[in-house]
């Protein structure tokens, strides 16, 4: 795909191509991070994708709007991320493909078959997606599809540890994803390491899951005491060499920077710790990335959709450099 392949043409006017990056930034129909809304599967190497569902919750709802309001918020992001060093547009071809088409919207299990189903599609085009969700259980019917040859390894940034069993007569919330994908071999607990888990529990089964299939627990009072170097250290040990994904959920970070979600916990990371987080994962071998729980109603400033469109950005380039980038030549991964 050559850069012509990126500008607009508008249906009106003198129908010359343009550029959207370089357009103002409140101009033209918002798509994640302002690339290009792709008609296809060709000629993309990561696709941005929506999954505008919130069935799973077992609380506040609100999270189906998170795609929409990330997307706007996205307009903010700029090419060059200077942390990194990585411009993800130079290194590779970048598309929202849109948002997973829910055939059944009031039936959870048959919206996981959709959510399966396209990610195989996108899995099958040789795309990596990076995901705005929508509630934490999407998060299984991506890894049924992903982890369907071999089990991916996790970094997963949470209040929260999402292994829990049934809850009212349902085991497909928005608490149990990684439990599930777990239990059908899809997510390798040995290779997942689940950070700042924190606040009150009714019960404990979900920890003691995480735990007895060898999950690397960090509650966040480990967290502050190891500090983010030595964390950031323990997640690339525990995931190492293999196919890895990162699942942040909003939730993880402090509600003052993250209002806008459906399980608030105080006492969390800070925008600046998940970011630092993040780029330390720089090089590893990572096969797709989500944001989730990002629930607009409960933050009319947009600072949460802000948020979550920075963290997805992040995820970005950490996987633009790691498949296209200097980190992609230093591990002999392209020519």
């Amino acid at each position: 795909m050559s850069t012509q392949d990126y500008y607009q043409r508008p249906a009106l006017g003198d129908g010359k191509p343009y550029d959207p990056m370089r357009e103002p930034r409140f101009t033209e129909i918002a798509t994640f991070m302002r690339a290009p809304l792709a008609a296809g599967l060709d000629n993309v190497d990561i696709g941005l994708i929506g999954v505008p569902t919130d069935l799973g919750v077992t609380n506040r709802p609100g999270a189906r709007h998170g795609p929409r309001e990330i997307r706007n918020a996205s307009s903010l992001m700029r090419g060059f991320n200077l942390g990194l060093g990585v411009n993800p547009y130079e290194l590779c071809r970048v598309a929202d493909l849109g948002d997973v088409h829910l055939s059944h919207r009031y039936d959870l299990e048959r919206q996981n078959a959709d959510i399966e189903t396209f990610y195989r599609k996108v899995k099958a085009a040789s795309i990596l997606p990076v995901s705005a969700g929508g509630d934490h259980s999407i998060t299984y019917p991506i890894f049924r599809a992903l982890g369907a040859e071999r089990p991916v390894g996790m970094v997963h940034v949470d209040a929260h540890t999402d292994t829990w069993g049934e809850f009212f007569g349902s085991k497909f919330t928005h608490g149990a994803p990684f439990r599930l994908a777990v239990e059908a071999g899809v997510l390798d607990p040995k290779r997942t390491i689940q950070i700042g888990i924190r606040g009150g529990q009714n019960f404990l089964d979900g920890i003691a899951f995480s735990k007895s299939h060898g999950m690397r627990v960090v509650f966040i009072e480990e967290f502050a005491d190891l500090g983010v170097d030595r964390v950031i250290a323990e997640a690339r040990r525990v995931v190492g060499d293999g196919p890895t994904y990162i699942s942040f959920d909003v939730d993880g970070l402090d509600p003052v920077y993250a209002p806008g979600t459906g399980t608030p916990e105080i006492g969390g990371i800070t925008t600046l710790e998940a970011q630092r987080l993040l780029r330390g994962l720089r090089g590893l071998n990572l096969v797709g990335g989500d944001v989730v729980e990002v629930a607009p109603p409960y933050d009319q400033t947009g600072n949460t959709a802000l948020v979550g469109a920075t963290m997805m950005y992040e995820i970005l380039c950490l996987i633009a450099d790691r498949h296209f980038g200097d980190s992609a030549r230093r591990g002999g991964l392209r020519g």
